[in-house]
């Protein structure tokens, strides 16, 4: 069993969600996972007290969550000296065309300039409209996004956009790396 920190920095709530979902995917797994918001600071934490960590941050007016650069700014040498994870939660993953997803990986490109974070894996998923959450300008300016990106214009209903399979089977690509490093072991499967 290893022990993961999960840090993920949020707007809406679909960047905790998918950190919810990679919590359960890793505890399926056996393993210890903590899974903190980081604006709301690591809790009595250290980076050091885990065998992995995987930062997430949503994506909004092009930039990731201003409290995870700073983290990862601030956690450099400790996220060096363990397994690393990145993920991504943006409504540029969520389409399929190439200029779209060049969007996605460049945010990642970015940050990795800005912080010279370099993690072991990285994940890049489709976020989610949450249109109900929206104030008039936001919403007004988002529809206007998400007619070029996905031409979910209803403003009624929200849309979520994450392919949780993709999430899962990044979760246990990087379970997998983690455990050949840390000498840590999944369970067997019950067949």
């Amino acid at each position: 069993m290893a022990s993961f920190l999960i840090v993920y920095g949020t707007s809406e709530g679909q960047t905790e969600k998918v950190a919810g979902q990679i919590a359960e995917t890793l505890a399926e797994r056996g393993h210890a996972t903590t899974t903190i918001d980081v604006g709301d600071g690591l809790g009595g934490h250290t980076v050091e007290d885990f065998d992995a960590v995987l930062v997430g941050s949503s994506i909004h007016v092009g930039k990731h969550q201003s409290a995870i650069t700073e983290f990862v700014t601030g956690h450099h040498d400790a996220l060096a000296a363990v397994p690393s994870g990145f993920f991504q939660v943006s409504l540029s993953s969520a389409v399929e065309d190439p200029e779209g997803q060049a969007e996605a990986a460049k945010y990642v490109e970015d940050l990795i300039a800005e912080t010279d974070f370099h993690p072991d894996r990285i994940g890049l998923f489709g976020g989610a409209l949450r249109y109900s959450k929206y104030g008039f300008l936001k919403r007004l300016m988002l529809k206007r996004i998400a007619k070029d990106a996905t031409g979910d214009t209803d403003t009624s209903r929200d849309y979520e956009y994450t392919d949780w399979e993709e999430v899962e089977a990044f979760t246990d690509d990087f379970a997998a790396f983690v455990e050949g490093r840390v000498g840590a072991t999944a369970p067997a499967s019950e067949d």
